[in-house]
């Protein structure tokens, strides 16, 4: 049976890596469909290789100036298990962290969790606030510091794993050497900080 082909040179920009994605996923293992566009689509392959390495496979039939034909093939039913990072490198790593701090994120679409990898600079603070309305589970990767809490401070060292309950109020102070941590939580939408009320 002939591959069904999906023509994505007449959608919306919006639409095309949606549509695309959703007839990905409608496919059985074993099962391909071919991709027509008007461009190497580049950034889509690298949206498959975050989301499905391994599982799935890209292969040029026509390769423009033109036209661009693909066929993307199902090798597994679901993503597959793999590492994601090094997290000794990350916590060694000089690279600069974004404006939220983070060094690493979790990028997949398709996923029920969250995490990043912060890192702070010796003396930094990330401000008093109320936490989302979700568990967050950190585990300090290098350096030390302290949670504030409403009654008092937690330590933090190398290896220590903490948990911050849903809505409780932390400010996190790295210590000397800095202070790099993974969280891992229940994926949200967006953070939104709630400051501290004034004194």
């Amino acid at each position: 049976m002939p591959d069904q082909e999906l023509d994505i040179r007449r959608l919306r920009k919006p639409e095309k890596h949606s549509e695309i994605f959703r007839m990905f996923e409608a496919l059985t293992v074993g099962e391909s469909f071919v991709l027509i566009n008007d461009h190497d689509p580049r950034h889509l392959r690298e949206e498959f290789e975050a989301d499905y390495p391994g599982g799935h496979e890209w292969e040029y039939l026509e390769r423009g100036p033109g036209v661009w034909r693909i066929r993307i093939s199902r090798l597994a039913a679901t993503s597959l298990p793999r590492v994601l990072a090094d997290t000794r490198q990350l916590a060694a790593d000089g690279e600069a962290p974004d404006a939220a701090g983070a060094v690493w994120k979790l990028g997949m679409r398709q996923r029920d969790l969250d995490s990043n990898v912060i890192r702070l600079q010796p003396g930094a603070t990330i401000d008093s606030h109320a936490g989302p309305d979700l568990d967050v589970i950190i585990l300090v990767l290098s350096g030390g510091g302290q949670v504030g809490t409403e009654l008092g401070t937690v330590d933090l060292h190398t290896a220590a794993l903490a948990w911050l309950p849903r809505r409780s109020r932390r400010q996190i102070s790295a210590g000397p050497q800095g202070l790099t941590y993974l969280t891992v939580h229940k994926r949200r939408q967006a953070l939104a900080l709630d400051p501290a009320a004034p004194h």
